[in-house]
């Protein structure tokens, strides 16, 4: 097989743009919180508990969603979550207090993690149709659809665009394509039988892994902890440790994000070469090195390069731990995605909040000492995703 089918191309087509739209649906969020904070009257740290909340909702909408997907399938529940992720963005823009801002964010985040679980399950079942790694690039359209929004977001904020009327624009779009995208999406059936026979003969699947889920669940949390990390510190390290303007302090988290974005394009032909297991060790490697750098560095130019190190370093292993958990048992597919999302994202909460929090004791610089100690952690147990295969049966007699 060297080519895939007209099927799984066009389902992967529908993925990107799944992938493309959720990335999009948060990037415009989040470039109007500020909006919305003002619209509703709240303070900084009331408006820190909503977004707790937001968090919260989407855990709950990842734990939901992933039995929902294996009973209903993917065609079902995916477009269902596009949708409701669409009627949810809308509602931030008319919250007009902290309770209805609340309620909003309890239904965007739920819609959140509930697309988020199906559509990463539904790249996984699209890729076993495919000769080779395809998931990476999936999570770096999702990045440029935040980049999109982030274009996007200040062209309307600069014309003065009401949040509500953007907002609004912003899920209908996402409504229209989910729907629209819906019939090319593609269930476990639907793959050539030689893959499906593959994928249920592979070891390891025969039987839920509950111990080795959890393991893969545990390195997505270190890594996505080290990406919240970047996500919320990186310019205000550049910023408060070595001084700079903050336009200057901003290139620390364009370095990581550009870095990320184009090592996730990059990721499925390394991966499809070197496997699962090198791209999440080396790159967890890389990326405690890159961190390092960008921590002791003395100068602007070195700390750039260190997150961008950074970035490249963590752009690879989180796409290789969905694919891994999503193919250790075709049958319950959904509910180990589920688990495995769902503890990166707490990591990805709790990176920035744990980090807050050490400042107290000591310098900022030196709290990145944290997810450098992960990324090594995480290098040091990517054999994880190497499953030693089952032993074969000794013969009677």
């Amino acid at each position: 097989m060297t080519t895939a089918p007209p099927r799984p191309r066009a389902a992967r087509f529908a993925t990107f743009m799944f992938f493309g739209l959720n990335g999009f649906a948060m990037g415009m969020w989040v470039v109007h919180i500020p909006n919305v904070e003002r619209a509703t009257g709240i303070s900084h740290s009331t408006l820190g508990a909503l977004l707790l909340v937001l968090g919260g909702a989407a855990f709950a909408g990842m734990q939901i969603s992933g039995p929902l997907v294996d009973r209903l399938g993917h065609r079902r529940l995916v477009p269902a979550a596009g949708v409701l992720l669409g009627l949810a963005v809308c509602a931030p823009g008319f919250a007009n207090s902290w309770w209805t801002l609340g309620l909003s964010l309890i239904l965007f985040g739920f819609g959140n993690g509930a697309i988020d679980v199906g559509m990463n399950s539904h790249a996984v079942v699209v890729e076993r149709a495919y000769p080779r790694p395809i998931m990476a690039a999936f999570h770096a359209m999702w990045s440029i659809g935040g980049a999109f929004a982030a274009v996007i977001g200040a062209a309307t904020l600069g014309a003065a665009v009401p949040t509500g009327v953007t907002l609004t624009c912003t899920g209908l779009l996402c409504v229209l394509l989910s729907l629209a995208s819906a019939r090319f999406l593609m269930e476990p059936s639907d793959a050539p039988a030689a893959v499906t026979d593959a994928a249920e003969a592979a070891p390891g699947r025969r039987r839920t892994p509950g111990r080795v889920v959890w393991l893969l669940g545990l390195l997505a949390l270190a890594l996505m902890l080290s990406e919240g990390v970047a996500n919320d510190w990186a310019a205000l390290h550049m910023e408060k440790v070595l001084g700079t303007s903050s336009s200057t302090a901003a290139l620390a988290y364009g370095a990581f994000a550009v870095a990320m974005t184009t090592g996730r394009f990059l990721t499925d032909r390394v991966a499809a070469w070197a496997g699962p297991a090198a791209i999440v060790r080396y790159g967890a490697a890389l990326a405690a090195v890159g961190l390092s750098i960008a921590a002791a560095a003395p100068w602007v130019p070195l700390s750039l390069v260190g997150w961008a190190l950074f970035g490249l370093g963590l752009s690879g292993g989180v796409p290789q731990l969905f694919t891994a958990a999503g193919n250790l048992d075709t049958r319950a597919s959904g509910a180990l995605m589920a688990r495995v999302v769902g503890l990166g994202y707490v990591g990805l909460l709790a990176g920035p909040a744990l980090i807050g929090g050490l400042t107290r004791w000591m310098p900022l610089n030196v709290t990145f000492a944290v997810p450098v100690v992960l990324c090594v952690l995480a290098a040091v147990f990517a054999g994880v995703l190497s499953p030693k295969p089952e032993p074969a049966e000794q013969p009677v007699g």
